[in-house]
């Protein structure tokens, strides 16, 4: 069972990673933000692809559900941690930061 404390030691081993706060929650962010943890540390929002998105909420859905709104059609999903293992929170947090790196030949300041 994935925790809070486990997404947020995953994610900040993922190279670029720094973390800060985002509203009521804690972001993830490389060149943008790629996964946002509740206050209560029960859920994560990550950034996916719409087609990785409907995947992983195909694959689990105890697991992962699209946010309720405009963010969802964009690809972010929830993801109740107590319905992950280690492995999977893993493999979530790496598809969501592969989404967030900068592009290749991308040197365009934001």
């Amino acid at each position: 069972m994935a925790t809070g404390e486990m997404l947020r030691r995953l994610a900040l081993s993922l190279e670029g990673t720094v973390e800060a706060p985002h509203f009521d929650r804690t972001a993830f962010r490389v060149k943008r933000n790629y996964v946002t943890l509740a206050a209560d540390g029960l859920t994560a929002n990550f950034r996916f692809t719409p087609d990785e998105q409907q995947f992983r909420c195909m694959l689990a859905p105890a697991a992962f559900s699209p946010v309720a709104n405009a963010w969802g059609r964009q690809g972010w999903t929830t993801g109740i941690l107590s319905e992950l293992a280690e492995t999977d929170l893993r493999a979530a947090l790496e598809a969501a930061w592969r989404q967030a790196l900068p592009k290749a030949g991308s040197s365009r300041k934001r």
